[in-house]
């Protein structure tokens, strides 16, 4: 079974993608910030990772270049809201920096899931 380590600061979102997930026969790891998800990334040892991109104390592109630097096999999904400038300018930057696939919240779960499992066959 593959592991997928879930790194965003919004409880709801990581209860939703471990659900989803989970359904999938994927064991979830989470993480509620960038400082826990690198150590929880670290000791968990994940087959792909989904990070999202603002978050306090280390937010998602610094994120994005530690776990890069840590294991750049490791595919990464970034997701964003956006905030208020929209999520698009930081959506193209995780792709820059390493990011293998890119969501804007909200999104199709479904969709989703198949670029999950895409991601992870790959």
């Amino acid at each position: 079974m593959a592991r997928i380590l879930v790194i965003d600061d919004d409880n709801m979102f990581r209860g939703m993608l471990k659900l989803l997930l989970g359904e999938e026969g994927y064991d979830v790891v989470e993480a509620d910030d960038g400082l826990s998800g690198i150590k929880k990334f670290q000791q968990s040892c994940p087959d792909l990772v989904i990070c999202d991109l603002i978050m306090p104390d280390k937010e998602g592109l610094e994120t994005i270049q530690e776990l890069q630097r840590l294991n750049h096999k490791v595919p990464i999904i970034a997701v964003s809201g956006g905030g208020e400038a929209g999520p698009g300018t930081y959506l193209e930057l995780a792709k820059a920096m390493g990011a293998r696939k890119a969501f804007s919240k909200p999104f199709i779960p479904r969709t989703f899931v198949e670029e999950v499992i895409d991601c992870i066959k790959s």
